[in-house]
């Protein structure tokens, strides 16, 4: 299994995946993680070469995958996740004979934003990318919408080599808790409702519509931002900016930059009165099944996958996203989220009816299963 993300370094959703399929594909066949960073007991990780320490992230990537090779000598399958552990999974695949299959968690080609994180290395993790789709030998796509994008992007995979399997959730670690200590910690009133977004500050996860979506809601409804890892410091600064504008014009304002421990976090989530994930680009989305097995209601953009988790009516409320009218998107917001804040025994039942369905649909023994399918189907 090769990742850029592994505990404890995990801050995004294809770490959460990664962390969870190993756990459950374990007991069903002998998996190794390569990773990127420092050394850990439970895997093989490997640091940025010294001498591409000053390189631009995309170069500095390709050096840490070819540092792997070496270490794929005894695989009989290598399994790459993002772009950034592409090259390592494709490379190794040639030089060793195994099978290559490759999880796909989001597309570069959906990201053109990337370039102003990557420079012209966004060309490379593009070409890494299309590469790895182009010769790999199967292809788990973590949603039916991100199965049309790779189609899509990439006209020339084999629409027989891409799976559909979903992303999971372990509702056995991910469940509503009453204990309110984390909240009051980071200055937030329990007993005042608050909608809560959880993610990356980059354009992809649509926080910059969220933030002005705020400035129409309610002015008793709290906002809890759990807002880390800023793209750019361009992005960074505009964050700044734009949260202490809300926070002089409004009550219960909170940024949380840091990473929280899972504990904290699951009680930040376990409160809210609605989480809101306002994605312009989302080929599944963790976060929202993490909301749902919390028993709290979903206001969502409907992009990608999301309306395969959100059952719009049901277990949240889906907003239309369209690129070209922003405010309009940002009003939908608004008056979505300010109309289940302003309902809570509306809130309750779809924060029940999330749990039931994440519980249900999204079993990572399921999702182990199927992966270890998708193995040995190409190693027949």
């Amino acid at each position: 299994m090769i990742t850029r993300e592994w505990s404890p370094e995990i801050y995004g959703g294809a770490g959460v995946h990664v962390e969870q399929l190993v756990a459950h594909m374990r007991p069903l066949a002998d998996v190794d993680v390569h990773c990127f960073g420092g050394q850990r007991d439970d895997a093989t990780a490997y640091a940025v070469p010294a001498e591409l320490a000053d390189a631009n992230f995309a170069v500095a990537t390709m050096g840490v995958n070819l540092d792997m090779l070496a270490g794929f000598a005894h695989a009989d399958l290598l399994h790459s996740h993002t772009w950034y552990a592409n090259f390592a999974g494709h490379a190794g695949s040639m030089l060793h004979g195994v099978p290559h299959v490759v999880t796909a968690h989001s597309l570069e080609p959906r990201r053109p934003w990337k370039a102003e994180q990557l420079g012209g290395g966004y060309a490379l993790s593009s070409w890494i990318e299309r590469t790895a789709y182009e010769s790999c030998d199967a292809v788990i796509a973590v949603s039916e919408g991100m199965r049309r994008d790779i189609l899509d992007c990439y006209p020339f995979v084999d629409p027989g080599k891409v799976h559909v399997i979903h992303n999971g959730i372990d509702s056995a670690r991910t469940y509503k808790v009453s204990e309110t200590d984390a909240l009051t910690a980071h200055g937030i009133d329990p007993t005042v409702p608050y909608v809560l977004f959880v993610g990356r500050i980059t354009r992809q996860k649509g926080i910059a519509h969220l933030l002005q979506a705020v400035k129409q809601l309610p002015p008793e409804v709290g906002v809890v931002l759990c807002a880390s890892a800023p793209d750019t410091p361009e992005l960074a600064a505009l964050m700044h900016s734009e949260v202490a504008a809300l926070q002089a014009a409004r009550m219960n304002v909170h940024w949380i930059a840091e990473h929280l421990p899972r504990a904290q976090l699951l009680q930040i989530v376990s409160h809210a009165a609605v989480f809101v994930c306002p994605s312009v680009y989302e080929p599944l989305g963790i976060v929202n099944l993490e909301a749902m097995a919390c028993e709290v209601p979903v206001v969502a953009s409907n992009v990608g996958g999301i309306p395969e988790v959100v059952v719009d009516g049901v277990t949240g409320t889906l907003v239309n996203y369209d690129e070209n009218d922003g405010p309009g998107f940002e009003a939908s917001l608004a008056g979505a989220i300010a109309a289940l804040v302003t309902n809570p025994a509306r809130a309750q039942a779809m924060g029940l009816a999330g749990r039931e369905r994440a519980v249900a649909a999204f079993g990572w023994d399921r999702i182990a299963a199927q992966t270890l399918r998708v193995y040995e189907s190409v190693l027949r």
